[in-house]
């Protein structure tokens, strides 16, 4: 009877177990539902944000592409995402003011970047340039599409354009793909001489600390701890290509486009 006791004991905690398991991964999925609509309720003042940002006229222009997570998702306001981190850096760094061009379309791909993203850049002279694309493509995952469109781009960039590789999807079969993309990303950056930024190591870095702490709500976009990472990785390199930037304009060399810049309004129509 103590045996028939302790079986049952041992059973009904189990059940316990899983049946709080089970609460709380339907709480979970309510949540991300919920959350899933506040971000896409955020994604036009996000856009907005951005659009009145180019606006404002500055020393060193920066320009971004990429996609939702360049346009701050998830963040608790726009800035906070990892292109408003970056363009404060650099004012705190420089010294000098930041006018920053956000390219970035929630929901982008390659294909969109290509299409509608690529042709504003050309429009520009961008002092620094981040590009963050590709973690959309995972979804309708097809490696031979990934790596023509990642060489199409690639060719297209300035050789001064710092590349984050894909952000780390934790499990699979997302971090699977990501891995394989980032391998065909990292080889056409070889190609084209264009500095990679290991985001998604950066991300690895952070375990299951990262995956519990640096996600919004919907699970999929950073929140501000997140976007902080991202913002992390891209820094060596947006430190190095200013310091190359601010000798440019010490010596008054042709490389630096920051004269440029102080006629915003000239700029913000083609942008």
């Amino acid at each position: 009877m103590r045996s028939l006791g302790k079986v049952l004991a041992v059973a009904a905690a189990a059940a316990s177990v899983v049946g709080g398991a089970w609460l709380w991964w339907r709480w979970l999925m309510r949540r991300q539902v919920t959350w899933q609509k506040i971000l896409s309720d955020n994604i036009p003042v996000h856009s907005a944000y951005w659009r009145a940002r180019r606006e404002v006229p500055g020393d060193i222009l920066y320009v971004a592409i990429g996609d939702s997570a360049a346009q701050g998702i998830g963040a608790s306001r726009p800035a906070r995402g990892y292109v408003g981190v970056i363009a404060k850096k650099l004012a705190k760094m420089s010294g000098h003011s930041i006018r920053v061009v956000n390219l970035g379309i929630s929901g982008a791909t390659l294909q969109t970047a290509l299409v509608k993203e690529l042709p504003r850049l050309k429009r520009l002279n961008p002092d620094i340039l981040t590009v963050a694309i590709g973690a959309n493509d995972i979804a309708e995952w097809n490696p031979q599409r990934f790596g023509e469109q990642i060489e199409l781009l690639f060719a297209q960039l300035p050789r001064h354009a710092i590349v984050a590789d894909l952000p780390s999807f934790y499990f699979l079969p997302g971090e699977r793909k990501a891995q394989q993309g980032n391998r065909m990303l990292r080889a056409a950056a070889a190609r084209h001489g264009l500095r990679v930024v290991d985001l998604h190591e950066a991300m690895r870095r952070e375990g299951m600390r990262g995956v519990v702490t640096q996600f919004a709500g919907d699970l999929f976009h950073p929140n501000d701890r997140g976007y902080a990472i991202w913002a992390g990785a891209f820094l060596p390199a947006v430190e190095d290509r200013l310091e190359q930037v601010l000798e440019a304009q010490a010596s008054g060399s042709s490389d630096s486009s920051a004269r440029s810049q102080s006629r915003a309004s000239t700029n913000t129509s083609s942008a």
